[in-house]
């Protein structure tokens, strides 16, 4: 592809990635469990042995975080997520419910867009690529710019492995020249069946904006509360030990330290202990200055060291600090450090109580940080149990680093680099991204073992309330469809017609003499009554007409003004009119004007002649 514009270049090179997975992944069907985890446990062993090489070139590519913890995270997201999923079934049959019946199937997605972020590049391609394989999808790892070259070194890797395994090297595929136009591309592209993306708020609205079924991995503000009952020198600890693992480059890190006022000082001394640093007012407003910019964290300080970050913002601290710590008197605009951050600087927030800290803490979450993460370090069940009930966070860390514990490094949470945050958060998930979550489960569905008498109670109570003590369909005695000799009626049914005057087969009773309406007698019409027989022997489904006299006071409105009468003209001659004809609207008209409660056409509610109180027609 010489010569070509490089975004042009970027959005073919996108193509033909997804064309070659896609090619990848169905020559998989027919792939057993055993054969799909052999390749997975082939990429495992050897994203492990690269953890090291890939972590070095990360940190040198982006200059974001430390090589000890990328090696640790590359092997997290290699054998630590493997051995989350190793014996989890994704080919085939998954299981039978035993009380439904219910089958599961698993079968693959297809092609997985993965959209990788520049602060964990390496871990993250290889936890995204694992968890795709293991259901039979193939990756299409669409790189953070900043990072491209340490992610195509990932995916060499990978890919040279499923190789060794007997497997298409094209299950694992890369954008080496990633571009805006072509990652958006990539996402709408109709051979990509699922979108996993890790970013910014921007980029997970625009998968979610793709068409395509996407999980979305957003931002996180996560607040720790310190707690009078916690164990302040253990928590001190691990929010060290949390900020300092890749330097706080994982968006479940902490962000902001809220204490319980009489431990304030505690806190903070066990703190510096531990190598903090606590700014004082002029070091703070220099670190607002420096590390918000517009409102959002300066990307240039993702990831730094401590001292680094305090240099840049112009003063100095030992190059063995740990961690930074800054006084904020509340969230939002009027406290720039109180947003997002990614490294290891914290704002300080002291409360009276818990209840107070319980609302700092939502106000953390609420400043961009929804459904994500919290932390809560206390001995009190009370205050834990109202903490997890009461906050809009996804991921309840306790007395424990929430950087490891959220991605199920030092929790019993589904080890996973890709941390759903819920709808509050605009996510489709709140869980741990993993295999199951890009599986597609058929299930076989048998009848229940109490379908049949179910279904008859339910339509005979059905039946007990419209009336219809036969529906077609119903399966009750005399249901049309049953057959006669099923104990249905459909002989009956099928001989019924037209209620109305033109029936060839509806013979009417004569009438008294008084009946007339108007006219001679080839143009009389009586007003039908119904009634449920249609002569004294034959039971019959339908109500059956017979004429009766109208009273006075509608023939002489009639005789008064013969144009009004709806009834004349269908009174003309039953010879002249054709059975099953249709009647017209002022003969509908005529008939509701005079029907008696069985009338066909409806209810006759409204109609003068129709006694409320009992039903009866007093035409």
């Amino acid at each position: 592809m010489k010569g070509l514009d490089p975004d042009l270049r970027a959005l073919q090179e996108m193509r033909d990635a997804v064309n070659a997975s896609k090619r990848a992944s169905k020559s998989l069907t027919s792939w057993t469990q055993e054969q799909v985890d052999a390749l997975c446990r082939e990429m495992v062993k050897a994203a492990s042995a690269a953890a090291h090489d890939l972590a070095r070139i990360a940190v040198e590519e982006t200059g974001i975080g430390r090589v000890h913890y990328k090696v640790l995270k590359n092997v997290f997201a290699s054998e630590g997520i493997w051995e989350s999923i190793r014996d989890e079934k994704t080919v085939g049959i998954l299981g039978t419910n035993d009380k439904t019946g219910v089958t599961e199937i698993g079968t693959a997605s297809g092609v997985i867009a993965c959209i990788v972020p520049t602060t964990n590049p390496t871990s993250t391609a290889i936890g995204k690529a694992l968890i795709a394989i293991k259901g039979r999808n193939a990756a299409v790892i669409s790189p953070h710019p900043r990072a491209k070259r340490c992610i195509v070194e990932t995916v060499e890797v990978l890919r040279r492995a499923i190789e060794r395994a007997g497997g298409p090297a094209d299950l694992v595929t890369v954008l080496a020249n990633p571009t805006i136009e072509s990652t958006g591309a990539l996402m709408r592209h109709k051979g990509v069946a699922m979108i996993l993306a890790t970013g910014g708020s921007g980029l997970v609205h625009a998968a979610y904006s793709s068409g395509k079924p996407a999980y979305g991995v957003g931002p996180g503000n996560v607040p720790v509360y310190v707690d009078r009952s916690a164990n302040i020198a253990e928590a001190a600890k691990w929010i060290v030990a949390s900020q300092s693992f890749d330097n706080a480059t994982l968006c479940c890190s902490e962000q902001a330290i809220v204490v319980d006022a009489p431990v304030r000082e505690k806190l903070l001394a066990e703190l510096t202990k531990r190598g903090a640093h606590h700014a004082d007012a002029e070091e703070r407003e220099k670190l607002e200055s420096y590390c918000n910019k517009g409102g959002a964290q300066n990307a240039d300080v993702v990831g730094l060291d401590p001292w680094r970050i305090a240099e840049g913002a112009g003063f100095h601290v030992p190059r063995s600090t740990t961690i930074l710590l800054a006084d904020q008197e509340g969230v939002g605009s009027c406290s720039p450090l109180s947003i997002e951050i990614l490294c290891p600087l914290l704002s300080v927030h002291t409360v009276n109580g818990w209840e107070e800290g319980c609302e700092v803490s939502m106000k953390t979450l609420h400043n961009h940080g929804l459904g994500h993460t919290c932390g809560l370090w206390a001995s009190d069940q009370e205050i834990i149990t109202a903490w997890a009930m009461q906050k809009p966070a996804s991921r309840i860390i306790v007395n424990g680093p929430t950087s490891q514990g959220s991605v199920g490094y030092s929790t019993g949470l589904t080890p996973s680099m890709s941390l759903g945050c819920g709808p509050l958060a605009g996510n489709i998930t709140s869980e741990n991204i993993t295999a199951r979550h890009l599986l597609n489960v058929k299930r076989l569905a048998p009848p229940r073992r109490d379908w049949s008498d179910r279904y008859v109670k339910d339509m005979a109570r059905a039946s007990s309330l419209t009336g219809d003590m036969a529906p077609r369909g119903s399966g009750l005695p005399g249901d049309p469809s049953l057959g006669a000799d099923m104990g249905g009626r459909r002989d009956q049914v099928s001989a019924q017609a037209s209620n109305w005057e033109g029936n060839a087969s509806r013979v009417a009773n004569p009438a008294p003499a008084d009946a007339v309406v108007h006219g001679s007698p080839a143009t009389s019409m009586r007003a039908p009554v119904f009634t449920d027989r249609l002569d004294n022997s034959s039971p019959r489904p339908a109500s059956q007409p017979q004429l009766v006299p109208v009273s006075p006071k509608v023939q002489s409105a009639l005789v008064a003004n013969p144009s009004a009468n709806p009834l004349g003209q269908m009174g003309k001659t039953a010879a002249g009119r054709q059975t099953g004809e249709a009647l017209s609207a002022t003969e509908i008209a005529g008939i509701l004007a005079t029907a008696g409660s069985g009338c066909p056409m409806g209810p006759c509610g409204g109609c003068p002649h129709s006694d409320i109180s009992t039903g009866a027609c007093t035409a």
